[in-house]
């Protein structure tokens, strides 16, 4: 079974509503310039009132080691989400079964740059226009399909695409946060049930690594 993230949470109700309809993981933006940054005292807020079973994701952006550690244990995450210009030098300070990093994958080249990271998944995403993620447009599936590691697809998937998206690419899991929006930060429940419906028919029969897992707090 394909495992689907939300992201770009910054509403309680939409982590409900993604957790309702089988969400494994949803996603907490700390990036200030994002149209969908969360604060971290509302992010903490939100997941104590999450199923436990539900994995948070904390998504960082060109953020110092510290302060993505701060937020990680302050808010109870379970895994962390580097989304900028981060090497694979910076991410190795991170455990690689918490750690996804994400690329914008336009070549041959960056492919062989992300054999370089050391993660639980590599995140395959759209950069337009100086925006690191959520600009609502496709990655490259072509270059995507190649990646060694285990995959989590995201960029532009909605309810139109992703089928399409899950029968090239073959992901481990998707990443779905501009498609099952009303505005930026505030989703449509009615479009998250009805993609979630089309992921899981579309990939009943598909097998993935388990990628979106909680941590063990001591």
């Amino acid at each position: 079974m394909i495992q689907v993230k939300i992201c770009g949470i910054t509403e309680g109700e939409d982590a409900l509503c993604a957790a309702e309809n089988g969400a494994a993981a949803v996603g907490f933006i700390f990036y200030t310039p994002s149209s969908r940054y969360v604060q971290p005292a509302k992010a903490r807020m939100i997941i104590d009132r999450l199923p436990r079973e539900l994995v948070k994701v904390g998504v960082f952006v060109n953020e110092t080691a510290a302060e993505v550690k701060r937020i990680y244990d302050y808010c109870g995450l379970d895994m962390i989400q580097l989304h900028g210009d981060e090497s694979p030098e910076y991410c190795r300070q991170f455990p690689k079964d918490r750690l996804l990093k994400a690329l914008d994958l336009k070549s041959d080249d960056d492919l062989r740059r992300a054999a370089a990271y050391e993660a639980a998944a590599i995140l395959v995403d759209s950069r337009r226009a100086g925006l690191y993620g959520g600009t609502g447009k496709t990655a490259d599936w072509d270059l995507a399909r190649r990646v060694m590691q285990p995959l989590i697809l995201s960029g532009g998937l909605n309810d139109k695409n992703v089928a399409d998206a899950l029968q090239k690419v073959h992901p481990s899991a998707v990443d779905v946060n501009s498609g099952v929006e009303g505005e930026p930060g505030r989703k449509d429940h009615t479009k998250i049930a009805g993609i979630m419906r089309l992921i899981n028919k579309t990939a009943a029969a598909f097998t993935a690594s388990v990628i979106f897992t909680r941590r063990e707090i001591i």
